[in-house]
């Protein structure tokens, strides 16, 4: 969710053109100055955007910086890599219809990944998300000597990564505060992922430009931020009073009916599993937990030790048992099988060859 500022810090894109163009003048001046005595001072952004000189002996400030002997167009760029793997990932699952896969942590992410706050100005996070992470890695790239897009000076591409930066980093603090009043007990992994991400591609870009020469933008940053929180809040106004009830979401436990009939095989593999000790972690509301009970039918379902991990419901103040929550369950169901960890529905066959089982005819299955 939180790339959706890259795109809202487009409009400030002129500025960084502007501003090289002006220290582009300034060094044309300066060369002047050598013949003339009365060139024009530097203004503080040409300045700040110049290469400062260092004394003899010392590293030049011009020299690209780096992390931990990595340069930070190198870090920049794989850390927004990264963050167009994780959209593409969601852009592929929006596009198709398909359910995302979610780490649990008290809830579903899909509440917050299908809710109204997952578009911004009628167009899907995820996809504004894969093309902002996409120009930030080019940007980087370029900046690191890969000739990617014509055209652009250093000096164009560092400020404008660090404005780019500055306002998904604004966009994260924004969501994230949204995920903690409008869904309360749920959470969603992507979203924090993709908040570690903006936040650490903000300090790659200030370590960039160094803590000293950073606060001659911090009016500029400070203006990027208050437009993409305006921007949003202006969004979502629609989106609050659409959204049913999240302030005080509470979903109360229900039981589904199996409607299906246990074949011999599956009450005998659930008699198996019974017997080794093997446990289904589930929750009501999972639809997968529901289809796995179902391949096992009415009666063998009885029979698996089966652990509902949200007996009291879900939602504001409900939270996942400790037995679950020590488990270090990855989503629904899990299985636990002679040590084994199974994440996901799982067909009988599987089952029964993960498990060992062996049929009266003494042959395992399949």
């Amino acid at each position: 969710m939180a790339t959706i500022s890259a795109a809202l810090a487009i409009s400030f894109l002129p500025y960084p053109t502007r501003l090289a163009t002006a220290a582009s003048s300034s060094s044309r001046t300066q060369r002047a100055a050598r013949f003339r005595c009365c060139a024009e001072p530097p203004s503080p952004e040409q300045e700040a955007l110049a290469p400062p000189t260092s004394p003899p002996g010392k590293p030049s400030l011009a020299s690209p910086s780096s992390l931990l002997g990595i340069s930070t167009s190198t870090w920049s760029a794989g850390v927004a890599g990264l963050g167009f793997l994780e959209t593409g990932y969601l852009t592929y699952l929006k596009l198709t219809g398909s359910e995302a896969f979610c780490p649990i942590g008290g809830g579903s992410c899909g509440d917050v990944l299908e809710s109204d706050y997952s578009v911004v100005f009628g167009i899907p996070l995820p996809i504004v998300g894969l093309v902002a992470y996409g120009f930030v890695t080019a940007l980087s790239l370029q900046e690191d000597g890969k000739n990617l897009l014509p055209g652009l000076d250093d000096l164009d591409i560092r400020l404008t990564l660090l404005l780019i930066a500055t306002s998904m980093a604004t966009a994260s603090a924004y969501f994230l505060y949204i995920l903690s009043t409008k869904f309360v007990g749920i959470s969603c992994s992507y979203c924090l992922l993709s908040a570690f991400l903006s936040f650490t591609l903000l300090f790659i870009r200030v370590k960039d430009f160094g803590f000293e020469r950073i606060q001659k933008f911090a009016g500029l940053q400070l203006a990027v931020a208050a437009i993409i929180a305006l921007a949003l809040t202006n969004s979502y106004s629609s989106a609050t009073t659409q959204l049913k009830g999240t302030d005080d979401f509470v979903l109360e436990p229900y039981e589904t009916e199996i409607t299906t009939e246990s074949s011999p095989f599956a009450i005998s593999l659930a008699r198996h599993l019974h017997s080794i000790g093997a446990k289904m972690y589930g929750a009501f509301w999972c639809s997968h937990c529901n289809e796995q009970k179902q391949m096992f039918g009415r009666e063998a379902t009885k029979i698996l030790d089966y652990v509902e991990c949200f007996p009291n419901g879900a939602g504001k103040g409900k939270k996942m048992t400790p037995e679950c929550a020590a488990a270090g369950l990855e989503g629904f169901p899990t299985w636990f099988i002679n040590g084994k960890v199974l994440s996901g529905d799982q067909e009988l066959e599987v089952l029964s060859e993960v498990s060992g089982f062996v049929t009266e005819e003494g042959t395992k299955q399949p």
